[in-house]
């Protein structure tokens, strides 16, 4: 049996990624407590269900019982369980917005502040997240792209290793914080200064033609490939599952759009499992 334990920071899209994993026909359950996984397994041998892929939801509600969590999982994984805990985060910023755009109190806040119910949390949350196989920030991510993001990792129709996510961004709003390679085009000539491609982006058609157009962007598209796809097998070997490429130019509109979109397409013709995220654009 493959468990997926998804847990994280209360408001980062647990319930989401859930719902994710039942698309993709896993068993699951939310606000499972760690506790009663042995039940669950016994319960599962006992009446010889045919359940091989779960996702259980296990956060901080669970009380006393989810600083168990580490040590059920010790016990139980040598019964032909496989375990892999995906842990889901969000900056403390959008944690807040998110709260009170929805009216809600943190659960460990009671009668405190919001941000004092993060800090302990993430304090609570330290060791587990360290235990990771799969770490997904949802502070620049919609509920959308969060259930792309697990498809992509996730699903035995698609899946071939290692996920890289090729994320164009703007750094006037800051570099991707789960970012691991970052690539400047600023260089590049931009379309900006173009009237009628200054409220276009990198997904239109006449912006990617012009930025493609010249010889700077051409040779840098194919230094950058060719480097990804020599070390990308390194990574994969290691064990990596996932990978976040970020392009950045100045807002995040025209030249990084494109050149996020050339090197993931070329990325799949290789036969890596490549997805883009925009993320001034979505």
């Amino acid at each position: 049996m493959d468990i997926i334990i998804v847990t994280g920071l209360s408001g980062s899209g647990k319930t989401q990624a859930i719902k994710s994993f039942e698309d993709l026909n896993y068993f699951c359950m939310d606000n499972m407590l760690p506790d009663l996984i042995p039940n669950f397994i016994d319960f599962s041998k006992q009446m010889k269900t045919n359940i091989q892929k779960v996702a259980l939801g296990i956060d901080i509600r669970g009380g006393d019982s989810f600083e168990n969590l580490l040590n059920v999982i010790e016990k139980t994984k040598n019964e032909n369980i496989n375990y892999k805990i995906l842990f889901i985060e969000c900056n403390d910023d959008v944690l807040i917005k998110r709260y009170k755009e929805n009216r809600r109190n943190h659960p460990l806040a009671q009668d405190g502040r919001i941000i004092d119910g993060i800090k302990l949390e993430r304090e609570r949350l330290k060791e587990i997240k360290q235990k990771a196989s799969y770490i997904i920030d949802t502070s620049t991510t919609n509920m959308k792209k969060l259930k792309e993001k697990i498809i992509a990792m996730f699903s035995t129709d698609t899946t071939k290793g290692m996920v890289v996510n090729v994320m164009s961004f703007g750094f006037k709003y800051g570099i991707p914080s789960d970012a691991d390679f970052i690539f400047d085009v600023r260089f590049l000539e931009n379309p900006y200064w173009i009237d009628e491609l200054k409220t276009k982006t990198g997904k239109d058609k006449e912006v990617y033609d012009y930025v493609m157009s010249f010889e700077e962007t051409k040779d840098f598209v194919n230094k950058l490939e060719e480097m990804m796809k020599s070390i990308l097998p390194h990574f994969i070997r290691d064990g990596r599952m996932q990978l976040v490429v970020g392009i950045g130019c100045t807002g995040g509109q025209h030249r990084s759009v494109t050149v996020a979109r050339v090197l993931t397409d070329r990325l799949k013709e290789a036969g890596f499992n490549a997805i883009t995220q925009h993320r001034e654009i979505e």
